[in-house]
């Protein structure tokens, strides 16, 4: 337990460093030195040290939106494996759990957007609510994939020990059809290119930060930490599927654990840098393309198994 605590932990204090990868990787395609990557705790560290702004038209909803959407990030991080480790938190049916964790951060999102009278808050908000419902649709899929082949309802029974590799043995083909369709859910979730563009100030190409443009201070800090977590959570179930290999090597299951989370940021980073943002009326079919992905990967499983 101690161990698994500890993990967490380091989990959460170094999700800020990987973030700084994409930054590092899009500042290289554009010929440029980049900020340090440990640029993101020093705004970190710069936004609690500010006082935080209200609007006279927000309520206790808008403050309440950044810590519940921060809190619901670092809980999921307990329910999952870390490096292959058992999880602080595990029993069967945690998957449903913390995708209903996810939900309820995302709904206080949106409710403190809507909360501040804004009516680009509120188109943001809407678009929030709109994309990842097909996400959570993918995702269900996803969790029947991973339910027909293990059993189980628990990230523990999928990514600890050998578990993620018994399942590339078992059905490889399907499984990367699930790791493509995760990766799409992945960038949406997280609102990077090609659904969204952190980056971007246009209020009317925004989704997420549109949606966060009236906090300030404590509050901003806490909406980017649960980013970063948020980021690591995905990125943490797609590093064991690319490199699910066992070596039996103490401190080995750690560094293929850190290169398949430096693989997946790298590949964030890649894209944000050569692919430019899709179209709003084009995003719902690229975030169907998941949903489709899983689906197949089910159905082929399915007939496999009989």
């Amino acid at each position: 337990m101690f161990e698994s605590i500890v993990l967490w932990l380091g989990a959460v204090l170094t999700a800020p460093f990987f973030s700084a990868v994409i930054l590092k990787v899009k500042a290289f395609f554009g010929g440029k030195k980049g900020p340090p990557l440990l640029i993101n705790y020093y705004t970190l560290i710069k936004l609690v040290k500010k006082g935080s702004v209200y609007s006279t038209s927000t309520t206790a909803v808008f403050k309440m939106g950044p810590v519940i959407s921060c809190a619901t990030a670092l809980a999921a991080l307990l329910f999952l494996p870390i490096a292959g480790h058992i999880p602080v938190i595990s029993f069967n049916g945690d998957v449903i759990l913390v995708l209903y964790l996810l939900g309820l951060g995302r709904f206080f999102t949106i409710a403190a957007a809507m909360d501040t009278a804004s009516p680009f808050e509120g188109m943001g908000a809407a678009r929030e609510a709109f994309f990842p419902i097909i996400c959570e649709a993918a995702m269900f899929m996803i969790l029947i994939f991973f339910y027909r082949m293990t059993g189980e309802l628990s990230f523990a029974a999928y990514f600890s020990g050998t578990g993620t590799l018994a399942l590339w043995q078992i059905a490889g083909p399907s499984l990367l059809f699930i790791v493509i369709a995760f990766f799409i859910i992945l960038v949406t979730e997280t609102s990077r290119v090609p659904v969204d563009d952190p980056a971007t100030h246009l209020e009317l190409t925004m989704i997420h930060e549109v949606m966060v443009l009236d906090h300030s201070g404590p509050d901003f800090a806490l909406i980017e930490l649960g980013a970063f977590c948020k980021l690591f959570f995905y990125a943490a179930i797609l590093s064991p599927l690319i490199l699910p290999f066992e070596t039996g090597i103490p401190g080995a299951g750690m560094l293929l654990f850190i290169a398949g989370l430096l693989i997946v940021y790298l590949v964030v980073g890649i894209i944000e840098s050569t692919i430019a943002r899709y179209r709003m009326d084009k995003v719902p079919q690229f975030v169907l393309t998941s949903f489709a992905l899983a689906f197949f990967a089910t159905i082929i499983t399915l007939e496999l198994i009989q």
